[in-house]
């Protein structure tokens, strides 16, 4: 049952990620026959609320509001992965999950709820720049940086910005059925479900390590992905021997020859997509792929979709087609 949801707010939160919850749980759309939600915006810190965009926001609702709610929902704010929270947030937050309720986060959000304790032992997300320190800060947590949101029992936690709408839509679709989430996706011009995860947005610019023995065989194998390679052959352009390499490349890059060569024919594949009209099989050839087919197939294993929706979503529309 979704019928009663509020809107957990501290100070400096963000005013998107408010807006998400408030656009799909606080729209009257009865005149299109959707379900309407009784939705009020709860302040844990007071009637007037900061936030990061320089405006205030004021609610006549305080914690007891959440007593009542179906869905207690958290939106990103500043400063949530150093600072602390009231105690009786936690008590509210915690309260909401033992009487039934499900409880959401939006991007940091989830950091409230880690403090309050709900994340351990379960998965959870966060946006993809803080997802390291939240599951340092919370080792109990199973932490998954690739993924828009992940749904475990009574929490649903959403990776940054956007990615809560996905997470909303779900619970709207698990509540409603897919006929009302696709009607208020529709409303909200957004896809009612979005393909693969926070992976193919995530910017991971070639790391440069200090590598005193291997760095000229890094170079060499930058200036040629589009060619076969193995450790024998990366060894003799290393002036050593296979296994002495082997140790070598593991110690300084802290990964196998193999796998870094994957993850720059991927990066390669990733930038040729954004920046070019090439065909796929002429990006497979130029990562080394050797053809769609085997691009296709390990760029849903790293990103979790495919490189024609990679394409549409950072170019737009294309008339490219992708091979099977």
């Amino acid at each position: 049952m979704l019928k009663n949801v509020a809107a957990l707010l501290l100070d400096e939160v963000h005013p998107f990620e408010l807006g998400v919850l408030c656009e799909v749980f606080g729209l009257d759309r009865s005149d299109e026959g959707l379900p309407v939600h009784d939705f009020a915006v709860v302040s844990a810190e007071g009637p007037v609320l900061q936030t990061h965009a320089g405006f205030t926001i004021s609610t006549p609702h305080g914690l007891d509001r959440l007593e009542e709610a179906d869905l207690v929902a958290v939106p990103a704010g500043s400063h949530f992965m150093d600072r602390e929270y009231p105690e009786e947030v936690l008590d509210a937050l915690r309260r909401a999950v033992d009487r039934g309720a499900r409880v959401l986060s939006v991007c940091s959000g989830a950091y409230v709820l880690g403090a309050a304790g709900l994340l351990d032992g379960r998965r959870c997300t966060t946006h993809w720049r803080h997802a390291a320190e939240l599951a340092r800060r919370f080792p109990r947590a199973v932490v998954e940086p690739d993924v828009l949101y992940v749904d475990d029992g009574p929490v649903i936690t959403s990776a940054g910005t956007a990615a809560g709408i996905d997470a909303c839509l779900h619970l709207v679709r698990q509540a409603h059925g897919p006929d009302v989430a696709n009607a208020i996706a529709r409303r909200m011009v957004v896809p009612p479900h979005r393909d693969g995860g926070q992976a193919q947005y995530i910017k991971r610019p070639l790391p440069r390590t200090a590598c005193d023995t291997v760095g000229g065989t890094l170079a060499w194998m930058e200036r040629h992905l589009d060619q076969e390679m193995t450790v024998e052959q990366l060894a003799a352009q290393a002036h050593m021997s296979p296994r002495t390499f082997a140790r070598r490349f593991q110690q300084e890059t802290g990964t196998t020859p193999y796998r870094w060569v994957l993850r720059q024919r991927v990066l390669l594949a990733q930038h040729l997509l954004e920046t070019s009209d090439e065909t796929m099989d002429g990006i497979a050839g130029r990562t080394g792929f050797g053809n769609a087919a085997a691009l296709r197939h390990q760029f849903v294993k790293s990103l979790g979709t495919t490189p024609n929706s990679y394409r549409r979503t950072f170019r737009g529309p294309m008339s490219v087609s992708e091979a099977a």
